[in-house]
């Protein structure tokens, strides 16, 4: 009789992602390769806790995404060098043995995606959020170089409000990165609350965002003759750095 090949199944952690670009991406891809024995589904968990309930014998990989990119890290085994200082994973890799190895793969993506557009005046950022993809953006900002600032709606220590946002701060930090979710599908009217009258043609404005391609954020940037960008090509190059740690 013979042998089934073995069914190679991946997926994605998150809470409400139906609107996936990883299942879309990644399914894509098996076809493209025909690779007719892996498949990719979400994995929409309505707490971190219901990761218990998956059976890891049926999974060869995981990403992870908002709100679990941090809460995950207590059911690994092994976290990478970049994950630990990064302090968030978003790539899981299960060995043979279902040894659960954490990866972060977003810094990566990020890293590849910017440094193409950044200019010699672009010495200071500003990150717009503290969540767990702000985190591998503070990593790369810091590998570059670029002294960064965070702004947070209940800042702590070293943080600012958006109130804080002067005209003064805008000129001084040309890059604007925003790592909250304001600005997703379907709520695109909505964008950051920071003073966009002070942008300039010397700014670069990131958005981690890819749907809508342009958000209001982004919008307003152009507007002001600022480098725009969005997370597409970041979530690319991280879903290919993912790929690649699934077949080490």
């Amino acid at each position: 009789m013979e042998k089934m090949p073995k069914k190679y199944k991946y997926g994605l952690i998150g809470k409400h992602i139906s609107y996936s670009f990883s299942k879309t991406y990644f399914n894509d891809k098996f076809e493209k390769l025909h690779l007719e024995n892996h498949e990719y589904v979400n994995f929409d968990l309505p707490t971190i806790d219901a990761f218990c309930n998956i059976d890891l014998d049926m999974v060869s990989g995981f990403n992870v995404t908002i709100p679990y990119k941090e809460q995950i890290i207590k059911y690994l085994d092994v976290i990478a060098d970049e994950a630990k200082a990064i302090g968030a994973v978003n790539t899981i890799k299960i060995t043979k043995k279902n040894q659960l190895i954490g990866y972060n793969t977003d810094f990566y993506g990020f890293e590849e995606s910017i440094k193409p557009l950044l200019k010699p005046n672009h010495t200071k950022a500003l990150v717009l959020g503290t969540g767990g993809a702000s985190k591998a953006i503070k990593f790369v900002l810091k590998k570059l170089n670029i002294d960064y600032l965070v702004v947070s709606r209940n800042p702590i220590k070293a943080q600012i409000s958006y109130q804080d946002i002067s005209e003064k701060l805008i000129n001084e930090y040309t890059m604007i990165i925003n790592c909250t979710p304001l600005g997703t599908f379907p709520d695109v009217d909505k964008c950051p609350d920071i003073p966009y009258q002070y942008i300039t043609n010397q700014h670069l404005l990131y958005d981690l965002i890819y749907n809508p391609e342009k958000t209001i954020f982004l919008a307003k940037g152009e507007d002001k003759g600022a480098i725009i960008c969005n997370g597409l090509k970041m979530l690319a190059l991280q879903a290919e750095k993912a790929w690649a740690i699934w077949n080490l």
